[in-house]
């Protein structure tokens, strides 16, 4: 479900880490966001930079929630391991760009703040309406408050409702726009590329510096605390098995 190529056109490595599960719309499961952590971990290595992609016509649909029906461990698996891997993703030494197509929905959405640049569509659905199943998207709250600020992230994640890629430029989620959906994981390439040729030792030192600065590493494990406080309770098993029918 997750695989990695590397971009052999590229003047210097460049890692394509591809959610691969396009026939569930890459509905993340825990073992896909453990594999994704490794991919992202592993290509950083010898990466000059990564670009993960969705394939098929949606970047990600969010957790597959059919997991969870009669199992509450699974979505608390599912919110460590998005947790874990938006925070991999900023701590790489390498810039990370991620191409979203389609629809980034939920924890799909989430893996957009771990990123150092997001390329997305005018028309993709895009946002965090996690909160109608008695989920608490908490766990992103402090990555998508560095990105977007403090208001666009309370009414974001509280409100919880679909919003699209010309909205996400506009508050600072996104940063570019590809013409078309089957051109984002091109473009997301290409800047990849333009960032690949840069000394890694001022990429990484920058990083580092902007990961110190906005300080929202320090607020991760309290706001994965907070998603985990509501796993298990009765209005969220409720809420779910309704979703399901």
């Amino acid at each position: 479900m997750i695989r990695t190529e590397w971009r052999t056109s590229s003047p210097r490595p460049v890692a394509v880490v591809w959610l691969d599960r396009s026939d569930k719309k890459n509905a993340m499961t825990p073992a896909m966001l453990d594999d994704l952590s490794s991919a992202l971990a592993a290509a950083a290595e010898r990466a000059a930079a990564i670009v993960l992609v969705g394939a098929g016509s949606t970047f990600c649909a969010g957790f597959d929630l059919t997991l969870c029906k009669d199992n509450a461990d699974a979505l608390r698996q599912l919110l460590i391991g998005l947790s874990r891997t938006i925070r991999l993703m900023r701590e790489v030494s390498v810039p990370v760009v991620i191409g979203a197509q389609g629809a980034a929905i939920a924890g799909g959405c989430a893996l957009l703040a771990g990123a150092d640049v997001v390329v997305t569509h005018s028309e993709c659905r895009l946002g965090y309406p996690v909160v109608r199943l008695g989920i608490s998207p908490a766990v992103n709250a402090p990555f998508l408050a560095r990105s977007v600020g403090h208001g666009h992230t309370r009414e974001k994640l509280l409100g919880g409702r679909i919003f699209d890629g010309r909205e996400a430029i506009v508050c600072g989620l996104a940063h570019e726009l590809a013409p078309t959906p089957e051109q984002v994981p091109g473009l997301a390439m290409v800047i990849a590329d333009r960032l690949a040729v840069k000394p890694r030792s001022g990429i990484a030192a920058t990083k580092a510096w902007l990961n110190e600065l906005d300080g929202c590493d320090g607020w991760a494990e309290r706001a994965l605390s907070a998603s985990l406080a509501l796993v298990g309770t009765s209005e969220e098993r409720e809420r779910l098995a309704a979703l399901r029918g």
